[in-house]
């Protein structure tokens, strides 16, 4: 019994001790984000400076400024911080007038932007270059996405022994239907749209002509939208390009600078001296450089003087019907009444960034959109994705902007079945014995494939959806329901096939459609408000000791995601009926 009380003496030291220092630990990290939040408080501009966009902070939809992202013990994610594109895109549009900034540097060594971000960022260059100020693109070796960035600048350098590996633009796509075969696991797809190639990697051992088709035209036309605009900026035809690029012309400094892709090849002190030249000083000490996010907390303030809002919605994610991640009907339906409520919002601009997902929540977040557009404008700009459900909630607005490299579109739907029945019986020698009350009460349970009557009987949940979602695109465009079935069929476009098949109004990002907002609510002063609210680290580790996040994963990636795949298909109950893109396109660029 001493013994006991011994042990449970010391348990208690050791607890009480753990317990203090994890809670001074706590009081450090609150005063460490005191103590940042006063140091970008108090960020100012130089009498004179350099405006310094370094790609290696990724900029992205609504960035991440959580001093503790990348920590993954107590982030339990490894996000990198990254800078939101707006403020970044407000920054660059304030020193092209700025009397301070005397020209932009950017170091796009290392680039982690989305095609449309970068579409976005790449314009608002320009625009600061057509203001008369220079523009300086340097980096050690060049990605064709970072080329394309550079292309909007004056003068583009590259380190001696750089290079700039430029190939076109591809993708690949897998199939899956050999592998499941031999685990014996039968996938069956009932959907509506000849183009809607959402799961045919589970069904099909290689890609089939329509959707060949309608990826070469996709990648065809973001490759256009990249040519176009570098060699307009670099007095090249097109042709002359593309043909450097098919014969593997561009490589080393020395042949970008032959072909007039780059202006001359430096070590990184020589561009140091240049960029003292410019400044006007002699010693790098003297050359006074200010990053934009550092910027924009300087200069990009919230009105406060008056009361009229513009709300921006991020609808950026996976559309679910409920979760901690992506565009969830459960936490977006009630935020969008609370908005409509809300009579210091006078116009709403949705900024969608979705590859669609489950078009029953697709189609609650739209009748909430609608009663709110009852009250107030709408306004939608389209990110990297608006295809399917994103262009689903999209479609009923009330003016729609895009981005040339957008993938928008895919008008269709589709269910999936998978039943592994087999694989049991092969693999596990397992068999399965199903008992029900009616003839079809074990139809949903995955482990028998659907007879005919049940196909039947999906295939009218799939054409009733596809229906209503192209008399909605039709109502909502003011387009003929013909029209609509004949350039949906699941079909991907990109932004600029969009415009002209009149899916979206116009090219233009999300300072475009602010301001379109601002002057169709009749708005001359007003500031900007954004839903939802941002996460940050600590809200989430707040969310996991309240049981209402998963716990720490700390899973090799690979296996991550099997759990993840797994978990949808177990999670999924009853029919459900798919409006979504039919992948997740990783491009080379």
């Amino acid at each position: 019994m001493k013994s006991f009380f011994k042990t449970l003496f010391a348990s208690f030291i050791g607890s009480s001790i753990a317990l203090m220092v994890c809670f001074f630990l706590f009081l450090g990290i609150i005063g460490s984000i005191a103590t940042l939040g006063s140091k970008e408080s108090s960020v100012s501009v130089p009498a004179s400076a350099v405006l310094k966009i370094d790609f290696s902070q990724p900029i992205t939809e609504r960035g991440n400024e959580d001093p503790f992202a990348g920590l993954s013990s107590l982030s339990f994610e490894t996000e990198q911080k990254s800078m939101a594109l707006l403020p970044a895109l407000q920054a660059i549009e304030k020193a092209a007038t700025d009397p301070a900034i005397k020209f932009l540097y950017m170091n796009l060594s290392s680039l982690n932007t989305g095609m449309a971000q970068l579409e976005e960022l790449r314009d608002a260059v320009k625009r600061f270059r057509e203001s008369g100020k220079a523009v300086i693109a340097y980096a050690s070796n060049y990605s064709q996405g970072a080329y394309y960035m550079a292309s909007a600048a004056d003068k583009i350098y590259i380190q001696r022994e750089g290079n700039a590996m430029i190939f076109g633009i591809g993708t690949r796509i897998m199939f899956f239907k050999d592998l499941l075969d031999k685990l014996g696991v039968e996938v069956q797809l009932i959907r509506h749209g000849k183009f809607k190639a959402a799961a045919e990697q589970f069904i099909a051992s290689n890609i089939s002509e329509a959707n060949r088709e309608q990826n070469q035209e996709m990648i065809d036309s973001v490759w256009e939208t990249w040519t176009t605009s570098i060699c307009e900026s670099r007095d090249i035809s097109v042709e002359e390009f593309n043909s450097l690029v098919d014969n593997l012309k561009l490589g080393n400094a020395e042949s970008l600078i032959e072909n007039k892709l780059v202006d001359e090849a430096v070590t990184t002190q020589e561009m140091t001296d240049k960029l003292c030249s410019l400044f006007g000083v002699e010693k790098e000490k003297d050359l006074e450089m200010i990053t934009l996010d550092k910027y924009a907390k300087a200069v990009i303030k919230p009105n406060l003087k008056t009361s009229d809002k513009i709300a921006v919605i991020y609808a950026d994610g996976e559309i679910t019907m409920s979760g901690n991640e992506g565009i969830t009907a459960s936490e977006f339906c009630p935020m969008i009444s609370k908005i409509k409520a809300d009579s210091s919002i006078k116009a709403v601009v949705l900024r969608v960034n979705s590859p669609g997902g489950d078009a029953q929540a697709a189609e609650m977040i739209n009748t909430e959109l609608q009663l709110l557009r009852n009250e107030k404008p709408v306004i939608v700009s389209f990110g990297d994705y608006a295809a399917s459900g994103g262009y689903w909630i999209s479609a009923k607005s009330d003016y729609i902007f895009t981005d040339k490299t957008t993938l928008t579109g895919s008008i269709g739907v589709f269910s999936l079945m998978m039943n592994v029945g087999k694989g049991l019986k092969k693999h596990l020698n397992i068999n399965v014995a199903e008992l029900g009350t009616n003839r079809h009460s074990n139809m949903m349970s995955g482990m028998n494939p659907l007879n005919e009557s049940e196909q039947a009987y999906m295939q009218n949940f799939v054409e009733d959806v596809y229906t209503g979602f192209t008399e909605l695109v039709a109502e909502g465009r003011e387009l003929n329901i013909d029209y609509v079935d004949s350039i949906a069929q699941g079909r991907v476009w990109t932004g600029s096939e969009a415009v002209d098949l009149k899916l979206a109004d116009k090219i233009g990002g999300i300072t475009e459609a602010i301001q379109y907002a601002a002057v169709f609510a009749g708005l001359d002063n007003y500031r900007t408000v954004e839903y939802p609210t941002v996460k940050s680290s600590i809200d989430k580790l707040m969310e996991m000791f309240n049981g209402t996040s998963a716990a720490a994963d700390i899973l090799p990636e690979p296996f991550r995601e099997l759990g993840k795949a797994y978990g949808m298909l177990t999670e999924e109950k009853g029919i459900k009926n798919y409006a979504r893109v039919p992948f997740i396109y990783e491009f080379q660029y």
